[in-house]
């Protein structure tokens, strides 16, 4: 897959995430200050890869690491974000 489509599909992911914790906001809080959040989209394994790939490059040392798993991505709600889960790993 073009580099190009992955970062607009994950510029719709962080779109959506943002939706996702105005609607959850003690989701929010669950995500330390300066943490790396990383998108981890179980409905597509390319951009899944290619972000776990790309935060391993670009995190800093001793920065906090969040995955934010999703199941899938719903097509008309207020959140589309469909199973998520925050999971602090480092």
């Amino acid at each position: 897959m073009k580099q190009n489509k992955l970062i607009e599909k994950n510029l719709e992911l962080s779109f959506e995430f943002s939706r996702y914790l105005m609607a959850h906001p003690e989701v929010e809080r669950q995500i330390p200050r300066g943490a790396q959040v990383v998108m981890l989209p179980e409905y597509d394994e390319g951009l899944k890869r290619f972000n776990l790939r790309n935060s391993k490059r670009h995190r800093d040392k001793g920065q906090p690491v969040v995955y934010v798993r999703i199941k899938k991505l719903a097509s008309d709600r207020p959140s589309r974000l469909i199973g998520t889960k925050v999971e602090r790993v480092a």
